[in-house]
């Protein structure tokens, strides 16, 4: 049990754009910062990643907050309603 971290909910992805490979996330509770671990899970997805890269209208920016609509980089394809969960 020693390496179990808690998973929270920061947002929802609504859409996906295949090339760059960018989620489009609404962050809807807490704070989501650069270099935080994230688990997106969804029906056919689930896989966790370090957040590189965020933006916000285009701009890189170091955190988002609830209401928020960012750009984030993303490993692997999601799909709209995939929950973003913050890890730590």
């Amino acid at each position: 049990m020693g390496d179990f971290m808690p998973e929270t909910k920061v947002g929802a992805v609504f859409q996906y754009f295949q090339r760059p490979g960018v989620a489009a996330v609404r962050i809807t509770d807490g704070v989501l910062k650069k270099g935080e671990k994230i688990h997106i899970i969804g029906n056919t997805t689930d896989f966790t990643q370090t957040v590189d890269s965020m933006q916000v209208q285009h701009q890189e920016v170091a955190e988002a907050k609830a209401g928020d609509e960012i750009g984030v980089k993303v490993s692997d394809r999601v799909r709209p309603h995939d929950v973003v969960y913050k890890i730590g």
